[in-house]
């Protein structure tokens, strides 16, 4: 799934979905879509991603007491 980084707008291909769908997972593996060349991967904070749109990743997805926040 491709996202973007929000520190510097740089496109991530994130390798397992799990990962970034799993709350308690608070790290994923990505590589940087830039260049012709395909980039090593690396860990990336969940919380430096967001989707391509500009808008951020659900709770559910980020926050393991999300359903706390609900009143």
């Amino acid at each position: 799934m491709f996202l973007k980084n929000r520190n510097n707008c740089d496109i991530v291909d994130v390798e397992n979905l799990c990962d970034l769908t799993n709350l308690f997972h608070y790290k994923v593996l990505g590589t940087y879509q830039v260049g012709e060349e395909l980039q090593d991967p690396q860990e990336f904070n969940k919380m430096d991603l967001i989707f391509l749109s500009g808008e951020e990743l659900p709770k559910c997805w980020t926050d393991p007491k999300y359903r706390k926040h609900e009143k």
